[in-house]
């Protein structure tokens, strides 16, 4: 089973050109899979079959994973098995029958107008750290981007005069996303003030650092709003990706057309973004209760 999944990780970062994080969260699936094989004494790959990937993804559900996790799962073991059976280690696929769970549904967590602002203005710009996350967040909410694509960013990718980035995304796809003046005012100042002191003496392209000058994580991100947080508690529970969402949400109910917000966030599926009309939607409703009239009973 393990030469297998080597082979199937390798063909997937090579021939699919999948990114780093990709093919990391699909190999800690299938070895997790293989994990649960080996305690049912599964040890061929030929072995497997229905019965065998229902028993797994019942240890899941025992086990109290989420539906979302649950779906990432299954979609790993639907791709291998198709490698497989391109590869014709397998004669039949175990995954054919197999459908992921029913998704509840769930609305973007995004920020209102006061509380952006409010948010946005935690970071302390007198100091060289504070001045980057001011930029790091802005440039989230500018821009859409999802948080891997930021630490991703390099100092070639940036076009001032045209206020465009180059985004790598997912699947490796190039798109451009734009930024207005209140962004770009923090990048001239990032870069001329608090990068500098930040990378010292490394050498390297990347925009963001921390505060040893190498390349920011996805989980200094993470780290850097959970600090924030810490010191300035919010209500809400934030994460870089409410940041997006409050963009879409913010587009969406400023008449953007869809297509353009599917374009800017990097969706593939049209499906994927519409989850935020239901968003706008719900506010109109709520705006519509409360102010008309004849909304509800007195």
């Amino acid at each position: 089973m393990g030469k297998w999944v080597d082979m199937y990780l390798k063909y997937i970062c090579i021939e699919k050109n999948y990114s780093d994080d990709t093919v990391a969260s699909y190999e800690e699936d299938l070895n997790h899979f293989c994990n649960f094989l080996n305690r049912e004494a599964v040890s061929s790959i030929k072995d497997i079959d229905y019965s065998i990937v229902r028993m797994y993804l019942r240890f899941l559900y025992e086990e109290k994973y989420s539906k979302k996790t649950i779906s990432r799962h299954i979609s790993t073991l639907r791709s291998f098995f198709k490698y497989l059976r391109k590869e014709n280690v397998i004669g039949e696929n175990p995954m054919t029958l197999i459908s992921n769970p029913k998704q509840d549904k769930r609305l973007p967590n995004y920020l209102n107008h006061e509380q952006l602002e409010e948010f946005l203005s935690l970071p302390d710009q007198t100091t060289p750290i504070g001045m980057r996350d001011a930029l790091l967040l802005e440039m989230i909410y500018a821009t859409g981007v999802r948080v891997g694509e930021l630490v991703s960013l390099k100092l070639d990718d940036i076009s001032p005069s045209r206020h465009e980035i180059k985004i790598l995304g997912k699947g490796r796809k190039e798109r451009y996303v734009l930024f207005g003046s209140r962004c770009e005012r923090l990048l001239n100042q990032y870069l001329k003030q608090s990068r500098p002191l930040l990378i010292g003496e490394k050498k390297h392209s990347y925009l963001f650092v921390n505060i040893h000058g190498n390349p920011l994580t996805v989980s200094g991100v993470r780290y850097a709003i959970e600090k924030l947080l810490k010191n300035h508690p919010m209500s809400l529970h934030i994460t870089p990706h409410t940041l997006r969402h409050t963009f879409a949400t913010d587009l969406l109910n400023e008449g953007a057309d869809l297509k353009v917000v599917q374009e800017l966030l990097g969706h593939e599926n049209l499906k994927t973004t519409q989850i935020y009309t239901h968003v706008t939607n719900e506010r109109l409703r709520n705006v519509y209760l409360h102010a008309h009239p004849r909304a509800k009973e007195k």
